[in-house]
């Protein structure tokens, strides 16, 4: 049986984070071969390509870690109608220096959870717009824009509206196939 090392990117670095908890959730839902590995984005500089000759420890092992998934998982909120600049920055560094890039042909899944009745549209909008110049295949459906709302999650952090979590189920079968195809 293979095993599949997801690296999962939260754009949120906020401690009790809707999205983290969606990530968690997520994972619970995939298959025994899909691991989930939360990468760390609150450490690493801001971007400066001056840097790029000599980029920061921190930095290296980022992109080793994303090196060593056979997929990507991008969770992220909505802040000011687009992705966060944490989640930005964390991008930026992957893909530099030029021709460098640890994201190039990772295929990867889009999702987030917001407030909002729009949930995470625009912000994955953003973000799909910068995977596809970074040659990242991204699923494109089906799309999940959701809505946090009271039942969303359980005490144990799943999913606790069963409706919610038959859709996510779906999303996260056509993730799962969408990983195997691009790693066949």
């Amino acid at each position: 049986m293979s095993q599949y090392r997801i690296a999962v990117l939260v754009g949120s670095i906020r401690q009790e984070s809707f999205n983290r908890k969606l990530a968690l959730a997520l994972a619970h839902l995939a298959p025994e071969d899909f691991t989930f590995e939360h990468l760390r984005i609150d450490d690493l500089p801001l971007y400066n390509q001056d840097l790029d000759g000599k980029q920061p420890a921190v930095v290296q092992a980022f992109k080793g870690e994303i090196a060593k998934a056979q997929g990507l998982l991008f969770v992220t909120p909505e802040y000011n109608r687009s992705l966060p600049g944490v989640l930005k920055n964390a991008i930026d560094q992957g893909s530099r220096p030029y021709g460098q890039s640890a994201w190039a042909g990772k295929p990867a899944g889009v999702i987030g959870v917001s407030v909002g009745a729009i949930g995470t549209a625009l912000a994955q909008q953003h973000l799909r717009n910068i995977l596809a110049y970074l040659d990242v295949p991204t699923m494109g459906q089906p799309e999940a824009f959701i809505q946090n709302k009271d039942d969303l999650f359980d005490d144990k952090g799943h999913i606790g509206n069963e409706a919610t979590k038959k859709f996510l189920q779906a999303w996260v079968d056509k993730y799962v196939a969408w990983v195997k195809r691009h790693n066949g």
